[in-house]
């Protein structure tokens, strides 16, 4: 399913208030993106315009060089799974698969039964008597089992405990080898989630700040660990992102990309070099974008 997302100068207006500004970007098909951001940043107004939820203001988003806004065909290969309220919902969970099965045409029957074991659903309770957890396990299960080529999870994982996480995780990544699509996944838990993501999408106060690959990304930033004194000579005029000290050691986070030349320096002093984490490159990215 090679569908691809393009935005063409995507602004979003309510009433005086830009959610979004000029947006222009390309999403390749079948990647996983991270899209991150502060709260308040536009990510929620963003996955909306590409479910096609609401019109942009201005611009354009494409799927495979269509419009998506009132297109019917291009709407029934998203698939937008999001955190919201189930409190009036008295269907039990087979009703709601029957809803998505229905609409939209990838969804795997046999898929979703699995995934209803894995994540141990009762299928005899209403809806809104499942635990929050259970809840989002079965939107979980709605977005996966849709294999709608755009399939967006938006915090989707609210409400499940760490083990259930990682049960999705896994479904994602097993999924994607065996039946790939293009995913978008909105998240705050990016130091949890980052080895999902292909791709990496920032945006801040509804600007682009970034759309880069993740190996590329995290390249530009490097740890150096030993004896503090060595570490501060080796890291003096760099761009400090983070520092940590504990005795005689310190480990500092830099941010820049370290030639071949610096390594080998950086080696004969004995210093260790890793990598440095997204979350450290994203809260030093929205930082300078404030």
């Amino acid at each position: 399913m090679n569908v691809k997302i393009d935005f063409h100068n995507v602004t979003l207006r309510f009433k005086k208030f830009e959610a979004l500004k000029n947006i222009s970007a390309s999403l390749e098909a079948n990647k996983i993106h991270g899209l991150i951001g502060r709260n308040g940043a536009g990510k929620t107004s963003l996955l909306s315009l590409v479910a096609a939820f609401r019109e942009a203001t201005d611009g354009q988003i494409m799927i495979d060089g269509e419009p998506v806004f009132e297109n019917p065909d291009k709407m029934q290969q998203v698939m937008f799974v999001y955190d919201k309220s189930y409190a009036e919902e008295y269907d039990k969970i087979p009703a709601m698969l029957e809803f998505v099965e229905r609409h939209r045409p990838y969804y795997d029957k046999e898929y979703a039964d699995y995934l209803l074991k894995r994540f141990k659903l009762p299928l005899d309770k209403p809806v809104h008597k499942l635990s929050k957890g259970m809840q989002s396990a079965m939107n979980a299960v709605m977005g996966l089992a849709s294999r709608a080529p755009i399939t967006i999870f938006d915090e989707a994982y609210l409400g499940m405990d760490a083990p259930t996480r990682e049960i999705f995780y896994q479904e994602i990544l097993a999924d994607q080898a065996e039946h790939p699509r293009t995913f978008i996944l909105s998240t705050h838990l990016v130091s949890e989630m980052d080895y999902l993501f292909d791709n990496v999408v920032i945006i801040d106060q509804g600007r682009l700040i970034l759309n880069e690959d993740y190996e590329t990304l995290t390249a530009r930033g490097a740890s150096i660990t030993g004896a503090a004194e060595q570490v501060d000579e080796f890291t003096a005029g760099m761009k400090i992102l983070n520092e940590q000290k504990l005795g005689g050691t310190k480990k500092v986070m830099v941010y820049g990309t370290l030639d071949e030349q610096r390594l080998s320096a950086a080696r004969q002093q004995g210093l260790d070099i890793g990598p440095v984490s997204l979350q450290e490159l994203f809260i030093h990215l929205t930082e300078e974008a404030q």
